[in-house]
Order: structure tokens, then C-alpha cells, then sequence
């Protein structure tokens, strides 16, 4: 899905994609922390830069057929949107980070991913080690509904 460096960055952080995950995508420059590292992963999902994604997951937990089921997962995923929740370290003079997300999807269904992602840093380098996975966040009947409707929760898809 392409993006033009002056749109809305898909990683949720506010700023122009040019000015954001763009420069990690594109291999012109490392995400100087573990948060960073997070929001260009979301954003290589929501572009299906399968490359990128392969190239930030740690060397050590990369398995065969990892490319294939991307693959398939980003042919069948519309990312919606991305919340961070809780960041623990990972700041660039760090070699371990934490970050706490949920990111929004509709694919067969509307759903999110909700983890709880670890990091490490390898030579001036973050990795996406791996995640547990956390129970789904319910929103509130008047919180924006995460489908990005714009409507309240309660009106769209609420219960």
C-alpha cells in the first residue's frame, strides 16, 4: 500500500510518513528505539514490506515459511490503527526495551492485536525478539470505535 512521504504516518505517531517510519522502511537510517523499531514494523505490515519485517525480527527466531506466512497474513489483513500503551526502556542507550501495544485489523472479522512486545539491541541495532500475547481491550460505549469509522464505539461496533 503505498504512502506519500507527506501523508499521515499509519504508525499512529502524528508526524508525516516521510518524517517517520518512512526512512527505517527504506533502510536510510536504524529506529533509534524499541518504540520506533514497533511503529515501522506496524507500518511495514500496513504496507506488506514483508522485507522489512524479516530484517527486524531477530536472526534468532526467524523460521522457515516465515516469509509465506506474512505473506498471507498481510493479503488478508486492512490494519487499521495503532495504540501504544506502555513503553519500558529502550531508549538508544539501551540493549533491552518493552512495549505494550494494540493494533487494530479487519480481515474474515474486526479484531486487534494485543502484545506485550520484547526488544533487543545488537550493534547499534534494534530487533524484534518476540511477544506475549494479552487478552483484547474492550473500548468504552463512548470511546472512538477502532475501526476508524469516526462514529462512538457504542454506534458502530459495539455490542
Amino acid at each position: 500500500m503505498g504512502i506519500g512521504a507527506a501523508e499521515r504516518c499509519p504508525c499512529g505517531s502524528g508526524e508525516s510518513f516521510g518524517d517517520c517510519c518512512r526512512p527505517y522502511l527504506l533502510g536510510k537510517a536504524e529506529a533509534p528505539t524499541a518504540e520506533t523499531l514497533m511503529r515501522s514494523r506496524y507500518t511495514a505490515y500496513y504496507q506488506g514490506n514483508i522485507d522489512y519485517l524479516i530484517a527486524t525480527h531477530h536472526p534468532t527466531q526467524r523460521y522457515g515459511g516465515q516469509r509465506a506466512a506474512i505473506g498471507q497474513s498481510v493479503a488478508t489483513t486492512t490494519w487499521l490503527g495503532l495504540r501504544v500503551v506502555a513503553t519500558e526502556a529502550g531508549q538508544a542507550a539501551d540493549s533491552k526495551g518493552v512495549v505494550e501495544f494494540i493494533a487494530y485489523y479487519a480481515g474474515p472479522r474486526l479484531g486487534q492485536v494485543h502484545e506485550r512486545s520484547r526488544f533487543v539491541r545488537q550493534k547499534q541495532r534494534w530487533f524484534y525478539l518476540d511477544g506475549d500475547a494479552l487478552p483484547p481491550v474492550e473500548p468504552k460505549r463512548s470511546d472512538p470505535c477502532w475501526c476508524g469509522s469516526g462514529q462512538k464505539y457504542k454506534a458502530c461496533h459495539g455490542p
